[in-house]
């Protein structure tokens, strides 16, 4: 299979995510020149141009006429007008088209476009700034075999990657993975002055706090044990952790992250369905 960036790459937009995915892509051998960035704010534009040599450009349609791929990375709000101006290139070049717009669904994002186009969703997370990110993606009928699996090798520059059949799914993994993050920051906050108030000061509470969450990741990363078998092995009967997951369930914990994620899964339900503009 052609590797991704020995085929030309057109980013729309050069934020944040856009470039995470193109810092993961040079790390693994991508050659600079074959990458194309429309960014209209200059200085993130220079700062692309200075980070990665990449060839920028402050007009869209300059940079999408260059690619064989399209990676849409514009806020939501703006990807209508943005798809629509672009739709006449689009439909003449036929790219192989990869969203990471949170809430714009495959079908509109192809209607936009003019239609008959190969579309990939994708909803990555803020971890894979660091190469570390969960990613779910979602093809529509016209992804073949080898644009499946550009764009699996593509968006794994930044982390794991995880297919999904129904695109309706996109909203669970937006509740799971996408504002999974700030579950954990959350989680960090309160172990953090819950040691404070057990009298630890500030800095040694925010150390532990941390560590122990990176730890207890790379455990379950790399041990290839489920969750409960390492939670179970480190609990000892009548101790210390046995005393806190007693707290923890009688307060209702497993229900109440239920709970939460299945309200951020019915927020971005409620977001795909509010870009969903009658059309004119």
């Amino acid at each position: 299979m052609t590797q991704p960036l020995q085929i030309e790459t057109s980013f729309i937009g050069g934020g944040n995510m856009a470039r995470s995915l193109i810092g993961g892509l040079l790390a693994r051998g991508g050659a600079p020149a074959a990458i194309h960035v429309a960014e209209p704010f200059s200085p993130l534009r220079e700062a692309l141009a200075r980070d990665f040599s990449v060839d920028v450009h402050a007009d869209n349609a300059d940079a999408a006429s260059r690619g064989a791929v399209w990676v849409f990375a514009t806020k939501p709000q703006v990807l209508r007008s943005v798809a629509e101006a672009l739709a006449p290139i689009a439909q003449q070049h036929k790219p192989l088209i990869i969203s990471i717009a949170a809430g714009i669904s495959s079908t509109q994002l192809e209607r936009w476009l003019g239609g008959n186009l190969a579309v990939v969703r994708a909803m990555p997370n803020t971890p894979a700034l660091l190469g570390a990110g969960a990613t779910g993606l979602f093809a529509n009928a016209r992804v073949d075999a080898a644009q499946h699996a550009l764009a699996e090798s593509l968006m794994a520059a930044t982390g794991l990657t995880a297919w999904i059949t129904d695109e309706a799914q996109m909203d669970a993994v937006t509740g799971l993975s996408g504002s999974g993050p700030a579950y954990v920051f959350l989680l960090a906050e309160a172990m953090q002055a819950a040691g404070e108030a057990q009298g630890l000061d500030a800095d040694t509470s925010r150390n532990l706090a941390l560590q122990t969450i990176l730890g207890a990741a790379r455990m379950l990363a790399e041990s290839g044990e489920p969750a409960a078998v390492l939670r179970q092995r480190v609990t000892s009967p009548g101790g210390t952790t046995q005393a806190a997951l007693d707290a923890f369930e009688a307060g209702g914990f497993r229900e109440l992250v239920a709970t939460a994620i299945a309200a951020a899964t019915r927020r971005g339900a409620e977001l795909s369905a509010a870009h969903e503009a009658p059309e004119t």
